[in-house]
């Protein structure tokens, strides 16, 4: 039987519960789960029991798995992690912005216990299908049915203001800081997250402040990335930000560890108060998707 690191196997009443926002988990290619072709990942498989064995000393008590794009639509995989551990992970479902046939499956995620949130990008290459209407109803879509939507993109905050605008009851969560890789190496951080931190007047408007080891430049404790942290904290406060790893699609890009991803915001940014971690680390997305 499966079983949970033991260094996050309980937390005690007034502690600190640490929350990853996201990581990835998925089966083997198979005959039964062919991938689509140009969306390969770095990895044959990431299971749930690699993942389990890099949680090991970690100190991470929950996590939100969002089925990688390979596996477009596909939860199966997993719900089986939930089957394991019913209280340590919640799924956000994968969508694909222009495919608006896939709003049929949106009731069924609403009346999903298991199902917090969705997500969905638009990265280099495709930033078209923003402008050309190609997305309309994604946005109406997952504000009707009240699921919080993650979003993934590059360079395209300025346009994402006017759907937030459109769609006041959104709820909208930046990935990564607001960022990509692709952003970082065209040299369009700084005015990226200028346009992040504009979004923060948005009540609907939230950011996770993950996937630190990829975007980062520099090796941990990361500190290129401070500045970043530190005006997006100030703009949303810490009840609108969310940590995460992303560490089943940024191994490959850092040997940090687990717990150094961790650690990278409880030890290392020395502007944040206890308060504010307990907040960014956990609560705050807890409170955001419902997740009791």
């Amino acid at each position: 039987m499966m079983q949970w690191p033991h260094s996050a196997d309980r937390v005690e009443v007034g502690s600190r519960i640490i929350v990853d926002s996201q990581i990835h988990l998925w089966p083997p290619k198979s005959k039964d789960r062919p991938w689509s072709e140009g969306r390969g990942q770095l990895y044959p498989s990431f299971s749930l029991g690699r993942y389990l064995d890099l949680a090991q000393g970690s100190g991470v008590h929950r996590a939100l798995i969002i089925p990688p794009a390979v596996d477009a639509t596909r939860i199966d995989y997993a719900k089986t992690a939930l089957a394991h551990f019913p209280e340590r992970f919640r799924i956000v479902a994968f969508v694909e912005p222009h495919l608006p046939e896939q709003e049929i499956l949106f009731q069924d995620w609403k009346n999903d216990k298991d199902i917090l949130a969705i997500r969905s990008s638009i990265l280099d290459g495709r930033q078209d299908i923003l402008h050309n209407g190609s997305t309309d109803w994604l946005w109406a879509a997952a504000e009707r049915y009240h699921l919080p939507l993650m979003f993934a993109q590059t360079s395209q905050l300025e346009t994402i203001e006017t759907i937030v605008e459109r769609h006041p009851d959104l709820i909208l969560i930046l990935d990564h800081f607001g960022l990509s890789e692709a952003t970082i190496r065209k040299g369009l951080a700084a005015s990226t997250i200028n346009a992040a931190v504009s979004l923060a007047k948005y009540p609907n408007v939230s950011v996770k402040l993950s996937s630190s080891a990829a975007l980062s430049t520099q090796a941990y404790p990361w500190h290129d990335l401070d500045d970043y942290i530190y005006r997006l904290v100030e703009a949303y406060g810490p009840q609108r930000c969310y940590w995460g790893s992303d560490i089943t699609a940024s191994l490959s890009k850092s040997d940090a560890t687990y717990r150094q991803r961790v650690t990278h915001f409880t030890d290392e940014l020395g502007f944040l108060s206890e308060e504010d971690k307990d907040w960014i680390m956990g609560r705050a997305l807890m409170e955001r998707l419902g997740w009791d």
